[in-house]
This record gives C-alpha cells, sequence and structure tokens, in this order.
C-alpha cells in the first residue's frame, strides 16, 4: 500500500485509509474482522469520531485485538470550548482502548464563529495544546464542508491537518489542498463517493488519490469484500485513462441538479433550519442504510426540514441552483 507523509505531522499513514461510520452497522465480532482486514490490506490510518455513536467503541475491540501500535488513529469532536472537548477526549480513550490518539480534529467546524469560539482563550484549540504537551495527542486538525471557513484555518499555522469532502463531483477545494500542500498541511479526503451518491467506488478512489495535493482519503467499509476492493487503489497507483475519466463524467451528470455540496453557502436560514444536515441525514437514511440513527438525529432537532415557511431566501444564495424547498420537502416525506 503506497504511504505519504501526513503534512507536518510526519505520519506516514496509507493513501487508503478506513472511514469508521458504517462500522457503526456492525456487531463487535465483525468490527474485529474488519480492523484486521484493513491491517492486511495495509491500511494503517483509521479516522473515527464521537458524533459516529459506537464506532469508537466497536474501533476499540478492534485496536485491542489487532495492536494499535499498528495503526494511525484519528479522532474528532463538535466541542468547542476547553472543557466540552477535554470531556470528549477521555471519553474517546476510553471507548478506543488506548492511552493516546494520533490525531484528534475539530470537526465540521461550519463557520467563522465556530472557528473563533475554538481559538478563543478558553477554546477548545487550549485544550489540544495541553493534550498535545502531555503526550494524549501527537497532533490536531480541523474538518468541515465550507471552504472560506477551512481557508480562513489554514492560515493560522494552528492545524497540521485538514478533512473536507473531495470527489469527481465536488471539486471546490483542489485550490484549498494546493495551498494546505505548500504550508506542509495534511490533507485527508472525506465523502470520496458524495455520501454514497457516487457508484463506482474504485474510479472514485483511483480519481481521488491521483491527486498529488491528496494525503489519504478514507472510505466508509462495513465488509470485507470493501476493504478489499478499496485497498487495491493504493497498489500500483496509475493516472485514469480518459474512457475512466468518461465513466466519472457521466455518472457526476447522472446526479442530476438536486444534490447538495455542503458549501453553506444557503445559511442562516431565517427559521434557523441547518439546511445541508437535512441532506446529510437523508443521505444517512436512503445510502448508508442508517436508517434508525438518522431519524433519531432528524427527529432530535430543534428545528428541522418540516419548520420550511418557503420563504426562497436559500435558494437565491445557492451558487448551484439547486430546488430546495421542494429537496427540504423531500428530507420530511422521507425522515419526518
Amino acid at each position: 500500500m503506497e504511504r505519504r507523509i501526513l503534512g507536518r505531522t510526519n505520519f506516514e499513514v496509507s493513501v487508503i485509509g478506513f472511514g469508521g461510520i458504517p462500522i457503526q452497522r456492525v456487531d463487535k465480532d465483525m468490527a474485529i474482522q474488519l480492523i484486521g482486514e484493513a491491517k492486511r490490506a495495509g491500511m494503517n490510518f483509521i479516522d473515527t469520531a464521537r458524533g459516529y455513536t459506537i464506532s469508537e467503541s466497536l474501533i476499540g475491540y478492534g485496536l485491542e485485538r489487532w495492536g494499535r501500535e499498528n495503526f494511525i488513529l484519528a479522532t474528532k469532536s463538535m466541542k468547542r470550548d476547553y472543557d466540552g472537548i477535554m470531556e470528549e477526549l477521555n471519553i474517546s480513550l476510553r471507548d478506543l482502548r488506548t492511552d493516546y490518539i494520533d490525531l484528534y480534529q475539530f470537526h465540521n467546524v461550519r463557520t467563522f464563529e465556530e472557528l473563533d469560539m475554538i481559538m478563543a482563550d478558553n477554546g477548545a484549540l487550549k485544550a489540544m495544546k495541553e493534550a498535545k504537551k502531555k503526550g494524549i495527542i501527537g497532533e490536531f486538525g480541523i474538518t468541515g464542508h465550507n471552504v472560506d471557513v477551512m481557508e480562513k484555518a489554514l492560515e493560522t499555522g494552528e492545524f497540521a491537518t485538514i478533512q473536507f469532502p473531495y470527489n469527481s463531483v465536488e471539486k471546490q477545494a483542489e485550490d484549498m489542498f494546493k495551498r494546505a500542500k505548500d504550508l506542509n498541511i495534511g490533507v485527508i479526503v472525506m465523502k470520496p463517493l458524495a455520501g454514497g451518491a457516487l457508484g463506482n467506488a474504485s474510479l472514485s478512489l483511483k480519481f481521488i488519490a491521483n491527486n498529488p495535493n491528496v494525503t489519504s482519503v478514507i472510505p466508509g467499509m462495513e465488509s470485507v469484500e470493501q476493504i478489499r476492493e478499496n485497498s487495491r487503489i493504493g497498489y500500483d497507483l496509475e493516472p485514469l485513462n480518459e474512457e475512466e475519466m468518461e465513466i466519472l463524467r457521466k455518472e457526476a451528470e447522472e446526479l442530476g441538479t438536486e444534490f447538495c455540496r455542503r458549501c453553506g453557502y444557503c445559511l442562516p436560514c431565517p427559521q434557523g433550519i441547518d439546511i445541508p444536515i437535512q441532506f446529510l441525514m437523508e443521505g444517512y437514511y436512503t445510502r448508508y442504510n442508517l436508517k434508525d440513527w438518522a431519524k433519531e438525529r432528524y427527529m432530535g432537532m430543534d428545528v428541522n426540514a418540516a419548520d420550511c415557511i418557503e420563504c426562497a431566501e436559500c435558494e437565491s444564495k445557492c451558487p448551484y441552483d439547486l430546488p430546495i424547498i421542494k429537496m427540504l420537502k423531500k428530507v420530511e416525506n422521507v425522515l419526518g
């Protein structure tokens, strides 16, 4: 498996890593088997999150069985304050059955205000710097879906890595990835299949891995077959030929116009609806088969798609001219 240096962390990570979202759907024995298969396939980079329900716990069993020292381990938290992220860090250590985490990330930072909270005097960044000094974490990074916010984060010089969606449909971060490479910041690619919207996993991963500014791509996997298929891309990587590029172009075209890139330009909604998250939850329901989890998250929101008053303010701001009102009605029909 080809390995690349993850920016200034100096971690040598597999170009194809293990994404920890779908593992929620398997039991303990299968989780242990999957981590073992990932190890055999040459994957040494694992990414999960506090928000992925039991993902950390299941991965922890696998690390315990196959050797924590064989993996570069990343997880992340949505907390923005000092006390909150320290509490979550301790939970992650417990659930992952480890006394250190290689990369701890600020998860899904969506706004400049959230970034400011993290970097405030008593923010989460201060906590991570202290944890790093104590050897509890190796490095810290940031993840998100908003290019503008991530670009600002890059320029602070505080973050060793960024994690951002990228695939043959969502290419808005290509310039940012180049800037990250210039700054020696590691680039981790999430959503390589556009949340499951793209069907040709092998070609999608090949497209991403061929970007010289990408360090590692982390497709979610829940079966031995998926691990074996995805890991093959990391061996003897060759450029896409014209026929393969045409397949990807056609697949992207077939997604049509009703496809949210989660850029966030539609926000803020006057009603307080987090519009991109509505479509993300629908994707987890329809594409990842996380039906109960997606419905629970959706119904637990203080404001969701059902609260849309059809003011169309979001549609006027969407750079992709998406029919957001129609799409929100679909979300409510699926999850409501």
